[in-house]
């Protein structure tokens, strides 16, 4: 059985996540819960799950910077996947109708997705933080006054009425999850994408532009590039960057062997299928 960990409680965006990379793979799988981010790693690195999953990026909030500073210290554990998640914010409550809902609960995150919505249609109630959307929804089984903002999954999983969806105020609300793990799933025929961290050669003018350059002659793609600072020395970086292609496949492959000779650090982080996030 593969046990996939996930940032819980159950319910929550990465549970759902989860379940669709079990379903993708036709994996039956149990689905372990961890508190933090950092929980999450540490389940796979001493063998208590099998995979795992964190979330790395949203569409309207960013960037997940503890992720990226996890997955450059992590050991013996690669990026095998990716899961591109739809956000779908809906309003959960056993209220009768909006008249009745005194509070509304959810992640602040969340919250300020939906604040044109809250505003205009729920201008009495008290809005209130939690952890998690999950948290929210859970807290809402006992009280009908109140009502959480969370998923049609979660709603689903507490059975809990959903008064509205889709009540969010920006469109094409996605998060991007990494699933690590130690070996990789079946080999894919689609197309992939390489995760790198690089450190510069040193802090210069055009140091980045070296490194960048060995890409464009080659017209490889990148899809994301951030920042994150080695907390050594203020002012000095390690790069992450997202390209197309395999790392061990022309002409990625060649890229990779170039910059090994030229930076002080070249970790590839993971090669695995790209996901559309159209499941």
């Amino acid at each position: 059985m593969n046990t996939i960990a996930y940032l819980g409680p159950a319910g929550t965006f990465s549970h759902e996540a989860a379940t669709i990379w079990a379903r993708r793979y036709e994996e039956k799988s149990d689905y372990l819960p961890c508190h933090s981010l950092i929980e999450v790693l540490v389940t796979v690195t001493k063998g208590k799950a099998k995979t795992a999953l964190l979330p790395l990026e949203n569409s309207i909030e960013g960037t997940v910077n503890l992720t990226l500073d996890l997955l450059l210290g992590a050991q013996d554990i690669q990026v095998i996947g990716e899961v591109i998640l739809p956000v779908h914010h809906c309003l959960i409550s056993k209220a009768p109708n909006l008249k009745a809902i005194k509070e509304v609960w959810s992640h602040p995150q969340a919250l300020a997705q939906c604040r044109f919505y809250l505003n205009k249609n729920l201008p009495q109630a008290v809005i209130r933080s939690t952890a998690s959307t999950a948290e929210a929804v859970s807290q809402v089984c006992q009280r009908p006054e109140l009502a959480a903002v969370g998923s049609a999954f979660a709603a689903a999983l507490y059975r809990i009425p959903i008064l509205a969806r889709d009540i969010h105020d920006y469109e094409d609300n996605r998060t991007r999850f990494w699933v690590l793990g130690r070996e990789k799933p079946a080999p894919s025929s689609g197309p992939h994408l390489t995760s790198l961290v690089i450190a510069a050669a040193a802090n210069r003018p055009g140091s980045l532009y070296a490194i960048l350059k060995h890409f464009a002659v080659a017209g490889i793609n990148l899809t994301k590039i951030e920042s994150r600072p080695t907390k050594k020395v203020l002012g000095e970086y390690f790069f992450f960057i997202d390209c197309e292609g395999e790392a061990a496949t022309f002409p990625l492959k060649e890229v990779l062997q170039r910059l090994q000779r030229e930076v002080p650090l070249l970790k590839v982080l993971g090669s695995y299928p790209r996901d559309k996030g159209e499941t």
